[in-house]
């Protein structure tokens, strides 16, 4: 195998004999898509109607977004999210002064109810301790393979925690619960270094902080991520209301599904929760985000005049008939249905967006 200064490898190379192989797959594996309708095989996690497949019975994170007519007929209404029956709005807006609003939603999450200021003292300590990695693996994991895409990175650095845990394979209530919490605790800390290494592979300068046990996790992550270890409370209030409204996605979509479909095997939880981040990683789900990046510059470049309405419904026409592109046939950004009138976290998002983005003197764009 020889390396190319680009990292790329022999090994890599589409040649003739693997297209000529793809032709005969095509040929033989081709399945008429009319067939999943009448033996009813479920596609993904959407029926052929639109609704989303029923793939958990548990209330801990929902959202109420439309309401179903007799007829069954969807009517959307404004989004609403709920944590184990607690309306969203409720936690943000009594949690305002506080620095440990994602925690406390964390144990919310996990034990069902919001807990005392002991309980939640003890906790936040909890996740403190945890919140190291072991001796030289930023050196020895991290650093040695310098991470091309930050997702496989962390899926790669959450199989490598496996190692290092004298009971990996031990799926007792007890030891998951462990592992659960050191995993919550360790992945804002593998987020930032992958990402700071990431930032040293492109020839930019190396710094690494190690977080402080008395900062909460959005304090931690700002410091860690910037130079001087700056932020502002703001910042901080922002970030952590952020967690707070991506703590749970219920148990329905691509990512979460994964973890029930792997666990359900018996497998061990670093190997279920690198196999979500799998799915998480995804164009048609978590990374669809980095994908609207791009299909926005692309359109930039296709699109010469924004305010000509027929020019941008022919582009959006083009992306759904896969002639622009990456010809997949999609408009990233819109990949789950639009059945409601508003999305419960960019509602609670907005003011705080807003205050953010008069604090550093730029207009919040949306």
């Amino acid at each position: 195998m020889v390396w190319k200064e680009n990292r790329e490898n022999a090994y890599c190379e589409i040649t003739p004999a693997i297209l000529a192989l793809k032709e005969q797959w095509e040929k033989k594996n081709y399945i008429d898509p009319k067939l999943y309708k009448e033996y009813n095989v479920k596609r993904g996690l959407r029926d052929e109607d639109g609704r989303g497949v029923l793939t958990g019975l548990t209330r801990v994170g929902e959202i109420q977004s439309y309401s179903v007519t007799e007829g069954e007929h969807i009517i959307p209404q404004d989004g609403m999210l709920y944590y184990r029956g607690i309306d969203c709005r409720e936690l943000v807006k009594g949690s305002e002064g506080r620095r440990f609003a994602f925690e406390e939603t964390a144990y919310l999450l996990l034990f069902g109810e919001l807990p005392t200021a002991a309980q939640l003292e003890a906790f936040c300590q909890q996740l403190a301790s945890y919140r190291t990695l072991p001796t030289n693996f930023f050196r020895d994991v991290i650093m040695k393979a310098p991470p091309r895409d930050l997702m496989n990175t962390m899926q790669r650095g959450i199989l490598t925690l496996f190692c290092y845990d004298d009971k990996p394979n031990d799926i007792g209530l007890e030891n998951v619960l462990r592992q659960c919490l050191q995993l919550m605790s360790n992945m804002p800390v593998l987020a930032i270094y992958a990402y700071q290494a990431w930032r040293f592979s492109q020839g930019e300068s190396l710094f690494i902080h190690v977080p402080k046990p008395e900062l909460s996790t959005a304090e931690n992550f700002l410091r860690m991520l910037r130079e001087d270890c700056s932020y502002t409370d703001l910042e901080a209030r922002t970030l952590d209301v952020a967690l707070i409204l991506h703590a749970d996605n219920g148990g329905g979509n691509n990512s979460t599904f994964t973890t029930h479909v792997v666990t359900s095997s018996g497998t061990d939880t670093y190997s279920c929760m690198a196999a979500a981040l799998a799915s998480l990683k995804g164009p048609k789900h978590g990374g669809a985000n980095i994908k609207v990046i791009r299909m926005f510059e692309d359109m930039k470049e296709q699109v010469k005049d924004w305010k000509d309405e027929d020019e941008v419904r022919h582009y959006l026409q083009a992306l759904l008939d896969k002639q622009a592109f990456d010809k997949a046939g999609l408009i990233y950004g819109m990949g789950h249905a639009v059945y409601s009138l508003s999305d419960p976290r960019a509602n609670l998002l907005h003011s705080f967006v807003e205050k953010l983005s008069r604090e550093k003197g730029d207009a919040p764009t949306y």
